[in-house]
């Protein structure tokens, strides 16, 4: 009589440990895809208060694109493992720091030259895209691969936006270049979700 009582309970533990284990992977997925929104969103505001220049946030956007290679790579597989996923921990822990040094150095920004502006305009929209991002992996539209080709998709972008804004200023031509990638990006985005 036991062993007929237990049979159902065993039945059940293994038909849960995959769902748990999905659990897993998307919880260490979701983590950095979060966290990458929510440096965007400080380098945004430190641009709209002047806190940051547009040089400034140009170097940001290099550290995090090179952040969002290391999270590709680490995803590509499927799994994050905890080696990988310290190592985007340290990475992302020294663009927050860097973030915060950089907005709190004395050198300040005007929020409302055009070149800030159209990095404004640019980094909003990485702001958005993360966040398309973000809410694809928490409910489940995205799968960590996807996760990983969009997040190389990201970095392109930001890559692209660092190179436009090194010099600090943006012209409108290499604002154009970029909302061309930016645009190719958020299409890979509607794509991979809706497949």
């Amino acid at each position: 009589m036991k062993t007929l009582t237990l049979v159902p309970v065993l039945l059940a533990t293994l038909l849960a440990a995959p769902s748990f284990a999905q659990t897993a992977v998307s919880t260490a997925v979701a983590t950095p895809v979060q966290r990458d929104v929510n440096q965007q969103t400080r380098i945004e505001n430190g641009l709209q208060s002047g806190a940051l220049t547009v040089h400034e946030a140009s170097k940001l956007e290099a550290q995090t694109s090179q952040v969002n290679r290391v999270e590709a790579k680490a995803m590509q597989d499927g799994t994050v493992t905890a080696a990988e996923k310290a190592h985007i921990d340290k990475l992302e822990n020294k663009v927050s720091s860097d973030i915060h040094a950089e907005k709190h150095d004395a050198q300040t920004g005007n929020p409302n030259s055009v070149s800030s502006l159209r990095t404004q305009a640019d980094v909003q929209r990485n702001v958005n895209q993360e966040t398309r991002i973000a809410n694809g992996v928490s409910n489940g539209s995205l799968t960590p691969k996807e996760t990983a080709k969009l997040k190389r998709g990201q970095a392109k972008v930001q890559r692209k936006e660092a190179r436009a804004a090194r010099n600090g200023k943006v012209n409108a031509n290499e604002q154009a270049g970029v909302q061309v990638a930016e645009n190719h990006q958020s299409r890979r985005i509607f794509r991979q979700k809706h497949n």
